[in-house]
């Protein structure tokens, strides 16, 4: 899967929390982040990589996530707020 792609063709989409299929929380910074757990189960790091300002970095590597995630898991993400940044090669999400 090319992540760039997906991310691109749902980030306009009007993707809502709402819109979750799998809402594993009723909060949406909770649900990305069990999202992940799930996808990379048994992982001893944290998901929060590093803060700046208004942002934090997830420490998910986009090229695992790509080999396990499928186009609705990123969908699911998206709408819980999480966003890729192309130039950084990373994942992100705001306050």
């Amino acid at each position: 899967m090319n992540l760039s792609e997906v991310f691109e063709k749902y980030n306009d989409d009007g993707c809502e929390f709402q819109d979750v299929t799998e809402r594993l929380s009723t909060r949406p910074d909770l649900c990305a982040f069990l999202i992940l757990e799930r996808l990379f189960p048994n992982r001893a790091v944290d998901i929060v990589a590093a803060a700046e300002h208004d942002e934090f970095y997830i420490g998910v590597n986009p090229e695992e996530l790509a080999s396990v995630a499928t186009e609705e898991d990123i969908r699911n993400l998206i709408r819980c707020g999480v966003l890729y940044d192309v130039r950084n090669d990373g994942l992100s999400m705001f306050t």
